[in-house]
């Protein structure tokens, strides 16, 4: 098992920043691509970014050249550098793994709120 702790959400006006960590424990073989997901009130959970263990990454076209997304293998963290930050960003974020046989471990999120 994986298990993924969430950090660092809060409530910031618009044009902020915010940054949030995930922190990975467990069967620490099996962590693999990580990624950052929120979902907003009243729609689906939506992927932010991912990285992998190379530190290749994707990042949704809503939130490319304002987030960041990062991954320090040696402590088992990601971290989502978030600038500029718009109401629409508000949303629960959740940290995931998938590990290498597709498995995936998802964190509780942690709330972030955008005021305008």
């Amino acid at each position: 098992q994986v298990r993924l702790v969430e950090s660092g959400g809060d409530f910031v006006q618009a044009g902020g920043s915010l940054r949030l960590s995930c922190a990975a424990s467990g069967i620490l073989a099996r962590i693999n691509v990580m990624g950052w997901y929120r979902q907003a009130p009243g729609k689906q959970r939506e992927l932010v970014a991912d990285i992998t263990r190379t530190g290749s990454t994707n990042y949704a076209d809503s939130v490319k050249g304002r987030f960041t997304i990062s991954r320090d293998n040696a402590k088992n963290m990601v971290y989502l550098q978030m600038n500029s930050l718009k109401p629409e960003d508000t949303a629960v974020y959740y940290c995931k793994n998938r590990d290498f046989v597709g498995i995936e471990y998802w964190g509780k999120g942690t709330r972030v709120t955008v005021s305008s």
